[in-house]
């Protein structure tokens, strides 16, 4: 008798909807496994077995059985299909209607004593149910919150096999009980008024924030440069629920276990010992790295010349494209990545070019400077020279806080998304080439600026473009509908950081 249930595989942070077909035949007893399952798939056999039995099930298992994992091109990878091949089984062998598991998708780990256990990358799963037009889905009751977060879906919870066999075979289901989406408690995120002094790079973190640009800050130890990074997701917009959704689902196939939608954007400082891969994904079971779990947050790489050549370089992409590519050789697979890049870097290998006894040649400040490569620094819309902090500063009032300078960076935000509605881009950061025209054309004296700025200071044309981003955006925090000379000039100010001596 042949049977069909339906569950889910995981690929990246996309769910992908999986046939299970459980026949069973008389012959020499064997047990079949197809569709490319790995070997944790493969080692389900014993746990369904144990479930089964320990469960009181008589299922008869001295005939031939096989279980087919369609679509057969999809690798299977995870112990997420124990559940779905038990009941599928159950199924077969006359135990429930068969017919019943055509709307139904099941999801959960089998333990040997049947109760079900908790698997990652519930919430791909059921965003692809609903998309798939399904009416329920069967969880592990520690997945209930994650999976709850998904509307126009029936979810129920189960603890052990029989109870997931009861939801699934019913021919009346019992209604699944409501939850209201819950939201993760959002952590202390540190207030930008605890920053004492430095007006500028405070006037950079709200330029950045207010146009979602990437920024680099390059100054001595201790003047502040993590500190202010760490500040950028309190005066960042708050997120959507499309954005929180979208984030929470690449933490859930990441593995991550959630309490809810998360509440804020995501802040991520992977070490400067990190690899390509685990920077920007990969690896020989494809999972997020740090960019994508980063994605509508900030990734923030302190002492960037730490970081490996090829670390960097993978950056590359993902900074244009907004999206990862990973190619394999049975598919490419594409991954989420629009951040915010923010780094931080000493001027020298002492730290101190400019702000004390520095020891350091013009050769050696060169060599560590020349770590980043210059297609990689063009890309950042603003170079923040950081000065140490003076003793009246440090002594002295404390600046705005993060609710003030948030108001004006929502602001800004509210007339970019005015004016780039008709462009499909968020932010003016993002905004192509011909669309930057359009929106952010300076005036006769403006274009001077950047006429010199480009002969004389070795602007290249893709920073000419970036500072008229960045001109843009102070435009909209000044609440001015054009681009004039004044905002040009201070884009101009941030794209140079301190000279190399010599």
């Amino acid at each position: 008798m042949l049977a069909t249930s339906l569950t889910a595989a995981v690929l990246g942070v996309d769910a992908h909807l999986v046939r299970v077909e459980a026949d069973t035949a008389s012959g020499f007893p064997k047990f079949t496994m197809l569709g490319l399952p790995d070997s944790s798939i493969k080692e389900s056999e014993g746990r369904i077995r144990a479930a089964l039995r320990n469960c009181g099930y008589e299922f008869k298992w001295d005939r031939r059985i096989t279980v087919s994992m369609a679509p057969a091109s999809l690798r299977k990878m995870g112990s997420s299909y124990d559940l779905a091949t038990a009941v599928g089984l159950l199924a077969a062998d006359g135990a429930l209607e068969p017919g019943r598991l055509s709307d139904v998708l099941l999801v959960g780990e089998l333990a040997l004593d049947g109760a079900v256990r908790p698997v990652p990358g519930v919430l791909p799963m059921m965003l692809m149910a609903r998309r798939q037009g399904l009416k329920a889905a069967v969880v592990p009751a520690a997945n209930a919150v994650e999976a709850a977060i998904v509307d126009g879906l029936e979810v129920h919870a189960v603890r052990s096999l029989p109870e997931a066999v009861s939801v699934a075979g019913s021919a009346a289901r019992p209604p699944a009980p409501t939850r209201p989406v819950p939201r993760s408690a959002p952590g202390a995120i540190p207030d930008i008024a605890d920053v004492r002094g430095q007006a500028v790079a405070r006037r950079a973190l709200e330029i950045a924030a207010a146009g979602g640009h990437n920024l680099v800050f390059v100054g001595p130890p201790g003047a502040g440069k993590t500190m202010l990074a760490r500040r950028l997701p309190g005066i960042l917009p708050p997120l959507t629920l499309e954005e929180a959704v979208e984030t929470t689902a690449i933490y859930s196939a990441w593995g991550a276990r959630l309490e809810g939608l998360l509440g804020e954007r995501p802040f991520r400082s992977p070490h400067h010992t990190t690899s390509d891969a685990a920077l920007v994904g990969g690896g020989a079971i494809p999972r997020p790295g740090e960019v994508s779990l980063a994605h509508n947050g900030v990734l923030f790489l302190d002492e960037l010349p730490e970081f490996r050549r090829n670390v960097l370089e993978a950056l590359r992409q993902p900074l244009e494209e907004r999206t990862v590519t990973i190619a394999r050789a049975r598919g490419t697979l594409r991954l989420p990545a629009r951040f915010q890049l923010v780094a931080a870097m000493n001027p020298c290998p002492c730290g101190m070019l400019g702000h004390g006894a520095c020891g350091c040649t013009p050769t050696s400040v060169r060599t560590y400077r020349g770590r980043i490569s210059g297609p990689l620094l063009d890309r950042m819309d603003l170079q923040v020279d950081v000065a140490p902090v003076t003793y009246e500063e440090m002594t002295g009032p404390p600046g705005e806080d993060s609710a003030a300078v948030a108001a004006r960076v929502e602001a800004a935000r509210s007339r970019q998304a005015d004016r780039l509605a008709r462009t499909g881009v968020p932010t003016n950061a993002e905004l192509p080439p011909r669309a930057l025209r359009q929106v952010a054309s300076s005036d006769s004296e403006g274009e001077a600026l950047l006429r010199r700025a480009m002969e004389r200071l070795g602007v290249s044309a893709r920073g000419h473009d970036r500072v008229l981003r960045v001109a843009r955006t102070l435009a909209d925090l000044g609440g001015s509908d054009r681009v004039e000379a004044r905002h040009v000039a201070e884009a101009l100010q941030f794209r140079r950081v301190g000279p190399v001596p010599g």
